[in-house]
């Protein structure tokens, strides 16, 4: 079986596409795609859109971390990703929707919002990357960020606050799924590894992290994925950053 993985390594769906491939104990090939060369090589692949996490199961393609869920249990059934309790697995698959469809862009928005506007932030990007002459590669680098920012994932001002004015709301939602043993239970479901690595990375935002360090939520992100998202030097109007619980 050969089985092929494309990534960003600042990618939280991405990596954890890649924890669930750990976790069901299949070999894969890691592509680390650099930032902004996305939409372009992976379309070059055959893959119908410009996003990661990208896979590929003996030449079949699969796109998308809740495709990728499904794809995994199918392939390789044990360990599950799923409950074989219809109720719990229904409760599961909720949970990775909304984890998919609210939660995963708000990290993802923030982070690009960033790195369209500071350029110490996509030097920072390019080292931890391996972009050739990251200092260079930043420059360079702006008109692209602006466009992944602004014309890909509508991370406008506007969009960036309200996302941070709702976090609070949201990171409650995923200690109410811990609460109600959906999500963080001894075995990891896909609904924790896709809202985990939200979480985490959201731990990596030094003025975000108090906002969720406390909570329910942070020890699942670390359970889940311990050695995701070193700290990065994302700045946010003060004023945007809601008050910690």
């Amino acid at each position: 079986m050969d089985v092929k993985l494309y990534s960003i390594s600042v990618s939280h769906p991405a990596r954890a596409a890649g924890l669930m491939l750990r976790y069901k104990g299949i070999d894969f090939e890691l592509v680390d795609l650099l930032p902004g060369t996305q939409r372009a090589l992976l379309r070059l692949h055959g893959f119908r859109e410009g996003t990661v996490p990208a896979m590929t199961i003996d030449g079949r393609k699969v796109q998308g971390s809740l495709e990728i869920s499904r794809a995994l249990e199918e392939l390789k059934p044990d360990p599950p990703l799923f409950p074989a309790d219809p109720e719990q697995r229904a409760a599961v698959e909720e949970a990775e929707r909304w984890g998919e469809a609210v939660l995963q862009p708000v990290p993802r928005n923030v982070f690009r919002w960033g790195v369209a506007r500071d350029r110490s932030l996509r030097e920072a990007l390019g080292e931890v990357t391996g972009v050739p002459a990251p200092a260079v590669g930043a420059v360079l680098m702006q008109p692209v960020a602006w466009y992944y920012a602004r014309i890909v994932s509508g991370a406008t001002d506007e969009t960036v606050r309200s996302d941070l004015a709702s976090l609070p709301g949201w990171l409650d939602h995923v200690d109410e799924l811990i609460a109600a043993g959906v999500i963080g239970g001894e075995q990891p479901n896909a609904a924790d590894f896709q809202i985990a690595l939200s979480v985490r990375l959201l731990l990596a935002f030094p003025p975000l992290s108090p906002l969720v360090e406390s909570r329910p939520a942070a020890e699942l992100a670390m359970r889940i994925a311990p050695k995701f998202g070193g700290p990065l030097p994302i700045k946010l109007p003060a004023e945007w950053i809601p008050a910690a619980v």
